[in-house]
């Protein structure tokens, strides 16, 4: 088994976490963060995102191990735990958030172009969309040759775009001024971030947002040479990117001040290295922007076409989506997830706030199959199902599991019920998908309680849409 065809080792199993989950976010966030928070409520959001993700990676390693007979990570668990129609809805909500970001990569990816080429401007011009649309096929038809070819290619790009983050970590150490990070660490200067609580609030879902991707070596399980290796590269990944982030994030609020922060264009981080050493400082971390840009878009679209994939080949999904190319490569989930991609692009040319709005609407898609997996750790350290011999173990998973659930759940909060709203907006017609996979074998649609959910999920959806068109919510 050493050397099986198409199976992914450590190494590339790691790239995948670390490559999905550093993609662009992480070079607007000194922008991101100072528009939402002062120092001190950064440095609170930091440690509560520190700890609740560290408990959801946890979680995603609990369950590669003690559930290894459940391939495709995420919705697998919320299909053991709690039903078909929840498990759908993970698998849909998941791979909706995955395609919405990708949307947002090529808007970011083509605005950070306009920096050297004035016609992609914002990333949403016809000249962006139409470079976007040529770059989206053509990593189509890469990864159409073949899942372990493109998961080389992540891992050379993941190396590539680490480099200008720890040269930019190392730059900021030495122009880091203690008395600009400490000028005003509750913003009291700038009232209009409200209580520090708020602060705290608005920064998480731009949190979330980074880390998006942890659950990437669990999606990929059935393909990884050893099953212990899935746990290992989510905790080496999660890690990692965390280490970055916090360093990008807060030696950032030391060069400049908060309110010159929330002034830059994205990317800022190009901004702020431009302000320590000149102008090759911002050439430098738009070169590496395009790069991680370019390999993010791989992870994603890969991740994309495995969800639905994993999702019909146990008849979660319609049968159609289970059909593999030549390669081994899971080719109508490829098509469908590409189409929508280039719907959405097209949309963007009409309209304005298209990246920002799509992080957020991505992210609160994906708050719903994070929040059942880490219920399902949960409920199977409460049961001691597979506990048998591990009591001990029990006792750690149970109180890891809580506070991965109550932060799933803090997050549904802070994300707020404008998003909430729009996400049944798009769950809801999933439900087609659903209903045409379950007459496939012969089964009722809906439980008697999966009803009631269906109805809940309708209602959200019927209030955002007139809510969308009478202006009192907008995307």
């Amino acid at each position: 088994m050493s050397d099986s065809p198409g199976k992914l080792k450590l190494g590339a199993l790691v790239a995948l976490v670390v490559g999905s989950m550093i993609g662009g976010g992480i070079f607007s966030l000194p922008q991101n963060m100072a528009a939402s928070a002062g120092v001190g409520a950064v440095l609170i959001g930091w440690a509560i995102t520190a700890v609740g993700m560290l408990t959801l990676a946890f979680v995603f390693q609990t369950l590669a191990n003690r559930k290894p007979d459940l391939d495709g990570g995420v919705y697998a668990y919320a299909k053991a735990g709690f039903g078909d129609y929840m498990g759908f809805s993970s698998a849909w909500g998941y791979w909706i958030s995955a395609w919405l970001g990708n949307v947002g990569y090529f808007v970011l990816l083509f605005s950070t172009l306009g920096y050297f080429f004035p016609i992609f401007g914002e990333g949403n011009t016809p000249a962006a969309v139409i470079g976007a649309s040529i770059l989206l096929w053509a990593v189509h038809f890469l990864v159409l040759r073949g899942i372990k070819e493109a998961a080389f290619i992540n891992l050379v790009t993941t190396v590539a775009k680490v480099v200008p983050l720890a040269l930019f970590a190392l730059i900021c150490l030495f122009a880091f001024k203690l008395d600009v990070f400490t000028a005003d660490i509750w913003a009291v200067g700038t009232p209009e971030l409200g209580s520090v609580m708020n602060q705290v609030r608005n920064m998480m879902l731009v949190t979330v947002w980074v880390f998006i991707g942890i659950e990437g070596a669990s999606i990929f399980s059935s393909r990884a040479e050893k099953r212990s290796d899935v746990g290992k590269a989510t905790v080496i990944g999660f890690v990692t990117v965390l280490l970055f982030l916090v360093l990008v994030n807060v030696l950032s609020l030391g060069v400049m001040t908060q309110p010159e922060l929330a002034k830059l264009q994205n990317p800022s981080m190009a901004a702020v290295l431009e302000h320590v050493v000149g102008h090759w400082g911002a050439v430098l971390i738009s070169v590496g922007l395009i790069i991680s840009l370019l390999g993010a878009l791989l992870s994603w679209v890969l991740l994309c076409a495995e969800i639905m994939f994993a999702a019909a080949k146990d008849h979660t999904m319609p049968e159609f989506l289970r059909r593999e190319n030549a390669n081994h490569v899971p080719a109508n989930a490829l098509w469908l997830t590409n189409a929508m991609v280039q719907i959405f692009l097209v949309i963007t040319l009409f309209s304005n706030s298209t990246y920002l709005s799509l992080i957020y609407l991505a992210t609160s898609m994906i708050l719903v199959p994070y929040l059942w997996s880490a219920a399902y750790a949960f409920l199977l350290a409460w049961r001691s199902e597979t506990y048998e011999q591990a009591l001990a173990e029990r006792k750690k998973d149970l109180i890891i599991g809580g506070i991965a659930l109550i932060y799933a759940i803090w997050l549904l909060y802070a994300g707020g019920v404008k998003y909430l709203l729009l996400s049944a907006l798009l769950y809801a017609p999933g439900a087609i998908l659903f209903a045409k996979a379950k007459r496939e074998v012969g089964q009722p649609i809906f439980t008697s309680v999966e009803k009631l959910i269906f109805a809940a999920v309708v209602a959200g959806a019927l209030v955002a849409a007139y809510g969308l068109y009478d202006g009192f919510l907008t995307l």
